[in-house]
């Protein structure tokens, strides 16, 4: 290819493109989100002796 764009790292972007990326980061999200709920509710019955939930969401 003579003129090839994709190595242009803050070059012009098409639409396809913006689409595909804010799909992947909204997939990643949702993944990782998942991920944390199955975790907390692992752990959701572990208590300090003071009866406060020992694994919390912090933010």
């Amino acid at each position: 290819m003579a003129h090839d764009t994709t190595d242009i790292p803050n070059g012009p972007e098409d639409p396809l493109t913006d689409l595909l990326r804010r799909g992947a980061r909204d997939l990643i999200e949702q993944a990782v989100e998942a991920e944390l709920q199955t975790f907390m509710e692992s752990y959701a019955e572990d208590r300090l002796p003071d009866g406060r939930r020992a694994v919390v969401r912090n933010g």
